[in-house]
């Protein structure tokens, strides 16, 4: 039986269309992983903060905070999927199924359902849908994302494209409610502001006015903290001879980033109910300040809920410049619209909020 050589990871030519993949080493998250998660994001969500707050609205407890939870079932999937990466490319129909807490045990499987070699010949993109179930095999986790491989055997021919369709967000009738909880009795003192669901304008732009300076001793551990082996993140010698001549940081973390950043403004945003989109629009280096600004896209009554309701949100990050002096994240460039070079995140996603 052929056997790889271990840690080489897949290139893109090992990857084949239908292929389900089982990710090695499940993991349990405990009370220090979300306590270091804190020390690395300065997050500030109250549920993942309070436990008598988390119970008083019906949770069993306090609990995970709904990224650490995404990258640490993403990491699972990273020495299978991505330890060969050019770049993580972007992320859709992303859906957060049931709260995951300390000592629970994620395991995560994948299944390819898309490819495109590039023309270069040297790389292609790969589409996986991922599911991340614990240890009672309820799923909490599921999402779709895409991703530039390497090619290692650049003779091996090109497969069939197959582009998966993706829905453009979550619908509401997807995103699942916690039907056990009650956020009537919901007490804003909490978490500092009475701004709730009802408040929230479409069009509405938030810019947070905090910022946030990452080291790469930073970006280096939330990384390990998410068992995330990438070596684009990691291999200093190997990045010196690529693009970039430097590591790049974890995008999930600087969506992680922006999101404790996006505190300031969205207080009261309970749980993220899905992430509808998302791209990595220009790297993140060790050094770079990140801030952030948060466009209100569409508000939802939720069927059957007088308690909650629901925002979709576009968090848009930036590196290197306060979120109030830069007005679009577009400019012109060879007669086409291109992002800004120092916006890195452009993230749509649909948050959960308590409502008069």
């Amino acid at each position: 039986m052929h056997s790889k050589q271990p840690g080489r990871g897949n290139f893109f030519e090992d990857f084949t269309l239908g292929q389900v993949i089982q990710h090695a080493t499940p993991r349990t998250i405990t009370e220090g992983d979300a306590a270091m998660y804190l020390a690395l994001t300065g997050s500030r969500h109250i549920l993942h903060c309070a436990q008598p707050v988390a119970h008083a609205l019906g949770y069993r407890k306090q609990t995970t905070d709904d990224l650490l939870a995404f990258h640490i079932a993403f990491g699972k999937t990273v020495p299978d999927i991505s330890v060969n990466a050019v770049a993580n490319l972007g992320y859709a129909d992303v859906r957060f199924l049931q709260p995951v807490y300390a000592g629970d045990t994620l395991i995560t499987a994948s299944t390819v359902i898309g490819l495109k070699q590039n023309s270069s010949g040297t790389n292609g993109v790969v589409y996986v849908h991922s599911v991340s179930q614990n240890q009672n095999l309820q799923t909490v986790l599921e999402w779709k994302r895409w991703v530039m491989v390497h090619k290692q055997d650049l003779s091996r021919p090109a497969p069939e494209t197959v582009i998966p369709e993706l829905p453009d967000a979550v619908s509401v009738d997807r995103l699942y409610i916690p039907e056990f909880a009650d956020f009537s009795q919901f007490e804003t003192s909490a978490t500092g502001s009475t701004k709730l669901w009802n408040d929230y304008t479409v069009g509405e732009r938030i810019n947070h006015p905090a910022g946030m300076t990452v080291d790469d001793s930073d970006h280096t551990l939330a990384t390990k903290l998410y068992q995330n082996n990438a070596r684009l993140h990691f291999d200093a010698e190997m990045m010196k001879t690529s693009p970039f001549g430097r590591r790049l940081m974890y995008g999930g973390h600087v969506i992680s980033l922006c999101r404790a950043l996006s505190y300031d403004g969205l207080e009261n945003a309970l749980t993220i109910a899905a992430i509808n989109a998302g791209t990595h629009s220009n790297p993140c280096f060790g050094g770079d300040t990140i801030y952030t600004w948060t466009e209100v896209l569409a508000s939802w009554a939720l069927p059957g809920r007088t308690d909650i309701g629901a925002l979709r949100l576009r968090m848009v990050g930036l590196k290197n410049i306060p979120a109030s002096e830069l007005s679009d994240t577009h400019i012109e460039k060879n007669g086409k619209r291109a992002y800004h070079p120092n916006v890195v995140l452009d993230l749509d996603y649909t948050i959960f909020m308590p409502r008069r």
